[in-house]
């Protein structure tokens, strides 16, 4: 890694990305965007120690089946160059946090996801919890540290993408982990609907049935029951900093991939909505943020843990087969769980399907600004992959049935963030930057405006269009021949 000047980062000699320029970033009045670092490999996860230093981590990888970079975590002291403070073994880091000398890491894996603990002076590294269900769609989250209980607070997502393990999106990680599947934080009893899908380890036109958390080709029957398990997956823990005294506090959040405390000391939460496509499809789903109630029971007093609504409910607390969740393609959900425990919700905010919220973080500092908002960085979709629905139509609902909202001083604000997937605090108060700047890689992660609550429309942008049928076929069917190369790569997604 080198240091380069602005104007170099204008024309950089890579295949993707070769400019680099604040001046293409949007950022309120009164702040400023500086790029610190570029030429990263998935950049998933950033923190500060009380002194200063960044700490930001390479993923590797989306997933850790797939081709990727050496997974990387880097070190940046104020006023120092870069440098590798250490190298991981699995798919690689997705959170990352300081505490008392050590840099606590969560790390994606083929199977399992786990928590590390590394000191600072030694680099000496240490698995702190480890044997979590991972291996598929879903990331982990955190670790975080209580400001009220100095526990850490982590979370894993789904091995499903849609309840249930199907090829839909994890036809590789099903070659190489076959036996992934999700696991229940609660005894749940299943209705026996299963979801019958192309089986990507045989030829075509073999199909699998599958059930819900069973691994991908078993099935399960009406009233089986399966038992729930301290470490399952769609869920969130605390524990002491060394790991000890594991406490399940909430589980059925699909993706728990951002967690932060609130200056009112509650624990929050993002999570991604279900995708409107394969075999068990669901459509407009919203994203949204949970607030996790739990966190605020003292430690080792949580009778049971809250259950969120995956793999039976959207985000809007209405059931997956419910006639405005209806897809316009691919086969409607049925329902999984014959006796679900009590639904958690309402969550705090519900943003527009496919929003794909990433992290978020605080500001607790009034010289920069926005005070007690939560900014929350967004993804976006990947239409017309997860929905092919016009983007004028992809709109948040509100919070189903006759539950009371959260009044508004209970909830919290928030700024609609970027394409980032992290941004952290700054210990010293300038929320993520040196001098007030935001995303301390990119500090690129603001759009104008709070984040929409429900009901609020939303500007539509142009949906890529999908080539008609007709235009596919140029000789036999589905053939390439007779068109031009240009065309038949643009057209092979």
């Amino acid at each position: 890694m080198k240091r380069v000047s602005m104007e170099a980062l204008k024309d950089l000699p890579t295949p993707v990305r070769r400019r680099v320029d604040a001046a293409d970033v949007w950022a309120p009045e009164g702040y400023e965007v500086e790029p610190v670092v570029a030429g990263l490999s998935f950049p998933c996860a950033l923190c500060f120690g009380e002194d200063g230093t960044l700490f930001f981590a390479e993923g590797g990888s989306t997933w850790p089946t797939r081709p990727y970079m050496t997974p990387r975590i880097w070190r940046m002291a104020p006023g120092r160059a870069p440098e590798v403070f250490a190298v991981e073994d699995l798919g690689g880091p997705r959170g990352m946090a300081v505490r008392d000398g050590h840099l606590y890491v969560s790390l994606k894996g083929g199977y399992h996801m786990r928590i590390t603990r590394h000191d600072l002076r030694t680099r000496e590294r240490v698995v702190l919890v480890d044997g979590i269900p991972s291996g598929g769609w879903h990331e982990p989250g955190g670790p975080v540290f209580g400001p009220h209980d100095g526990r850490m607070y982590f979370g894993q997502g789904s091995v499903g993408l849609q309840g249930v393990v199907v090829p839909e999106g994890f036809t590789v990680d099903l070659a190489k982990h076959p036996h992934a599947h999700d696991v229940p934080g609660q005894d749940v009893t299943l209705t026996g609907n299963t979801v019958w899908a192309r089986d990507p380890r045989l030829p075509f036109p073999y199909y699998a049935e599958t059930g819900p958390f069973q691994s991908f080709g078993t099935p399960v029957t009406k009233g089986q029951v399966v038992k729930g398990q301290l470490k399952c997956n769609s869920a969130v823990w605390r524990s002491r900093p060394d790991g000890s005294e594991l406490e399940l506090l909430a589980w059925g959040i699909r993706n728990p991939f951002g967690l932060a405390f609130g200056e009112d000391g509650h624990l929050y939460a993002t999570d991604n909505d279900f995708e409107e496509k394969g075999e068990r499809a669901i459509g407009e789903d919203p994203d949204r943020i949970w607030r996790i109630k739990n966190a605020r029971v003292p430690p080792g007093e949580v009778e049971a843990p809250e259950w969120f609504g995956y793999p039976d409910l959207c985000g809007d607390g209405l059931p997956a087969w419910h006639e405005s969740h209806r897809p316009i393609r691919g086969k409607a959900a049925e329902p999984f769980l014959e006796d679900p425990p009590p639904w958690a919700g309402p969550a705090v905010f519900l943003f527009p399907p496919h929003t794909a919220l990433g992290k978020l973080a605080f500001s607790r500092s009034d010289a920069f600004g926005f005070r007690g908002h939560a900014f929350v960085c967004q993804f976006g979709t990947y239409a017309p992959l997860n929905t092919n629905r016009e983007a004028g139509r992809l709109r948040h609902r509100r919070a189903a049935g006759p539950r009371p909202r959260p009044s508004r001083a209970a909830r919290p604000r928030l700024r609609r963030g970027g394409r980032e997937v992290h941004r952290p605090a700054h210990p010293q108060g300038a929320d993520a930057g040196d001098g007030g700047g935001l995303d301390p890689l990119r500090r690129a992660g603001l759009r104008r405006g709070r984040a929409a609550l429900p009901g609020t429309p939303r500007p539509a942008r142009a949906a890529p269009r999908l080539p008609r049928r007709g235009a596919l076929r140029a000789g036999a069917p589905g053939s390439h021949a007779g068109r031009p190369a240009a065309r038949r790569r643009r057209r092979c997604w």
